[in-house]
Parts: structure tokens; C-alpha cells; sequence
């Protein structure tokens, strides 16, 4: 297989030094379980994706999480957010967070902060004529355009896909929307928790005849994000060969459906219905969440060696061999008699005398931690998870931030500026193309510049 080769595009390319409009990442010294030591080797100091220009037009989390797994890779993001009211995630605070933000800076949030470090921001109004004249002056060099507007809504704009090809046949553009462009719901509005529910997830979350429970997190979001990051590394691979750029369409109800997986199978060959398990699993017995004095803990048994292995950490090696519980397929029928044994030892003891008991046992095994221990967890603080940086728009002057997931050998991953805020760079990327008069456009409402806190 050929190596991959990106084309490098003029204007503005992350290296070790900032460009000029962007507020670099100023690290605070951190508490010691926080470090700020970016991700690299002495061979190379670039992102893998240093050289590749992404114009994000995306809000809230599916599309936002994708481009931030970019820039974390190096490309360089400049989000594109109108000017009124910006992305509406930056208003999306929880109760008494407006403590932590100075009040004169704009709308921000740690929401809208926990997907969008290492981007500009730029304000302009794409349905003004002046506006798209200057966003498609931004498309010539751009290398992919992230939106996730209804399906539609660029080609009313005349901003669609073979507008912006016209302009620069090297772009990709990748689309995110609820249901797809196509099909009978495909004007439906999507979010999270609706697509969730309408693609099967939610038919699946929750206790044992219970309710549906909608997941704590965004997963529907997040793992669509997750796909079109992929599908967008893909399409700038497939260019290489091809030297031109495509249309990406992906939507939360298809992400839903394809992780529906072997739910998704035994329905589709066995006509098998799937059902709420709880924290269970309808196939491996026993796999849950136990109760134990104090907290929960997770354990399972896959196989019928680590069940063995299991009962005797629980102190009741007998277990093992009644004929109930031989093998995985009698436990599974017999999970109604099992788990209450189960449950009545794991509750003789604290989660922490549990971690105690299982440590070095082979068998996986968890607390359910709160986020208190998974932030003092020294796996987090050994895989360098959180960073500590300075942030004007903050009371403190400083904000922790989750660092990438990711980290590569050869390049690194890394946190170059820190959220920015609503239409921060406007003004200097605009400078930057040559674009003059900033303060009549600003004045007739195509864009909007605010300088940094």
C-alpha cells in the first residue's frame, strides 16, 4: 500500500510555532497528577494531518467531535459560526457554571469547551452575499468542509456540492445530519437522544422490565463523529490517488443502526427480539454490576475457566461445580438463581476490599468509579488525559481539559489553543486573505470580530 501523501494548501499550517491568529495554549503549572507534556518523538514534531485545511460549519457535538479528533491530529479547523448567536452548545451550561465564566466575555460553556480546542473561530453570515463570497474564497483552499445542517440546506444556500466543487474540485465535504439525505424522514430533525430512539438504542437501555434510560453521554453523537472522522481520512487518502475530493453523508440514525451489531443479527436470522439487560449481558452469565457496601463493581465471567476462577475469589469454589452452573450456556439459563448468590457475597464487602481481592487475578474486573475517582485514577494521570492551560474567558484564568485519546509514536497529538471564543479570529483570518473594510462588514452584519478576553 502506498504511503499516504497529503498536499499542503497555502495559509496558515499548525507546526511547533502558532500561526499569528490563533491564541496559542499557554500551559499553567499544573497539580502533579495533571501534566501538560504534549505527545511526540524526536523524529517529527507535526501533527499527521499538519497541512490539511478544515472549515467547519458543524454545531453541538456529532460534527464538532469529529473535526476536534482533527485537530488534534494537526489540520487546521476554522469554525464557521454565525454571527448572532454562534454555536448554540455555548450556551449550554449546567446550574452555577456561570461562576466560572467572566461575564463579559460572550457565550461559552464547558460543553461547547469539551469539543472545540485547537480551532478558530470565525463569524460570518453565510446567507448574506458578501458572507458567501468570502466563505467560498475560503473553499479554494480548503481541503474538506465539515457541515451538519439539515439535507438541503448548502444547495439552498447555493453553497452545496457541486457549488463548492466548481470552486475547488480537491474538497471533500462531509455531511452529518439525523436520518440521511435521502429517504422518507430525511427533513426529520435528529439529536442524540431521538435518533437513539428511533434506530433501537433506547429499546435497549435500562434494568430488566424496566423503562428506557437514556445513556449519560451523547453516544449516538459521538460515535457518528467517531465514523466521519474516519470516513473524511479516508476520502483524503482516496484524493491522493484520484485528485479529486467527494461528498461524505453520514447521519446519527445510520451510526445507530450499524453499532446495533449482533443485537441487530439475531433479530434479522432468528426473528429474536432484543430486551433491556440492565447492566447484564444476554449472553455471558455472569457479567454485571454488583452492589458491594459501599459502591458497585463490575465483573464477568466469559468463559467457564474465569468463572471458577471467579467464585473462588468470592470464596465459594463449590460454586463451580454445581451442575446449574457448569458451563456459560447453564448459567444463562440459570442466571435467575445465580445472581442472587452473586449478589449477597459482593455485598459483604467495600469496593475497595473487592479491588483488593481480584488484584492480580486475571479476571477483569472494575469499580464504578464517580468522576471524582476516575480523575484521581492514576492510569489517567500515567496516559496524560487531562491538561491544565490558561484561559482568559475564565474567572480563574485557567481551565482543565481532556487531552486526545489517541497518541502516536512518530507525530503526536496535542492541545495547541484552547476554545476559542464566538467570532475570535474573525478579523485576523480575514487579514490574513487579504480581505479589507472588516469594520463595514462587521457594521452591516456579515461578520462578527471579538477580540480575545
Amino acid at each position: 500500500m502506498p504511503a499516504l501523501r497529503l498536499s499542503l494548501y497555502g495559509g496558515c499550517h499548525f507546526t511547533r510555532t502558532p500561526c499569528r491568529h490563533t491564541r496559542p495554549a499557554v500551559f499553567v503549572s499544573p497539580a502533579p497528577r495533571i501534566p501538560t507534556r504534549s505527545y511526540s518523538s524526536p523524529r517529527e514534531t507535526g501533527g499527521p494531518l499538519v497541512g490539511v485545511k478544515i472549515l467547519d460549519l458543524s454545531r453541538v457535538l456529532a460534527a464538532p467531535y469529529c473535526t476536534q479528533i482533527l485537530a488534534d491530529y494537526g489540520a487546521e479547523v476554522i469554525k464557521i459560526e454565525d454571527p448572532d448567536r454562534g454555536d448554540d452548545t455555548r450556551y449550554w451550561t449546567i446550574a452555577g457554571e456561570e461562576r466560572m465564566w467572566k461575564p463579559d466575555i460572550g457565550p461559552m460553556s464547558n460543553y461547547f469547551s469539551a469539543v472545540n480546542r485547537n480551532k478558530k473561530s470565525v463569524a460570518l453570515n453565510l446567507k448574506d452575499p458578501e458572507g458567501k463570497q468570502i466563505f467560498l474564497r475560503m473553499v479554494e483552499d480548503a481541503d474538506v468542509i465539515v457541515e451538519n445542517l439539515r439535507p438541503g440546506a448548502l444547495d439552498r444556500l447555493k453553497l452545496g456540492y457541486e457549488d463548492l466543487r466548481k470552486v475547488n474540485k480537491r474538497v471533500i465535504l462531509a455531511s452529518t445530519s439525523g436520518y440521511g439525505p435521502s429517504g422518507p424522514f430525511e427533513t426529520r430533525a435528529g439529536y442524540d437522544m431521538i435518533a437513539g430512539a428511533e434506530a433501537g438504542l433506547l429499546h435497549l437501555t435500562g434494568e430488566r422490565g424496566g423503562g428506557p434510560v437514556r445513556p449519560g453521554l451523547g453516544l449516538t453523537d459521538m460515535s457518528t463523529g467517531l465514523y466521519m472522522h474516519g470516513a473524511i481520512m479516508a476520502a483524503l487518502y482516496a484524493r491522493e490517488r484520484t485528485g479529486e475530493g467527494q461528498k461524505i453523508d453520514g447521519s446519527l440514525f445510520e451510526t445507530q443502526v450499524a453499532l446495533l451489531t449482533n443485537v441487530a443479527l439475531s433479530w434479522l436470522n432468528l426473528g429474536v427480539e432484543a430486551e433491556r439487560w440492565g447492566a447484564q449481558h444476554p449472553s455471558v452469565v455472569p457479567y454485571d454490576a454488583f452492589k458491594t457496601k459501599d459502591l458497585y463493581f463490575v465483573c464477568g465471567a466469559t468463559n467457564d475457566k474465569q468463572f471458577a476462577k471467579l467464585v473462588t475469589t468470592l470464596g465459594k469454589p463449590e460454586m463451580a461445580q454445581d451442575k446449574r452452573f457448569l458451563t456459560n450456556g447453564d448459567r444463562v439459563t440459570n442466571r435467575d438463581e445465580l445472581y442472587p448468590l452473586l449478589n449477597d457475597l459482593f455485598a459483604q464487602k467495600s469496593t475497595d476490599e473487592w479491588e483488593a481481592e481480584f488484584e492480580g487475578s486475571g479476571m477483569p474486573y472494575a469499580p464504578i468509579n464517580t468522576m471524582e475517582r476516575v480523575f484521581d485514577h492514576p492510569q489517567t494521570a500515567a496516559r496524560e488525559m487531562v491538561t491544565e492551560v490558561e484561559l482568559p474567558a475564565a474567572v480563574k484564568g485557567k481551565i482543565k481539559l481532556l487531552g486526545p485519546a489517541i497518541k502516536f509514536s512518530h507525530t503526536k497529538t496535542s492541545l495547541r489553543s484552547v476554545p476559542p471564543l464566538h467570532g475570535e479570529h474573525t478579523n485576523e483570518v480575514l487579514r490574513d486573505m487579504g480581505i479589507e473594510n472588516l469594520a463595514g462588514l462587521e457594521k452591516k452584519g456579515v461578520i462578527k470580530n471579538r477580540a480575545p478576553a
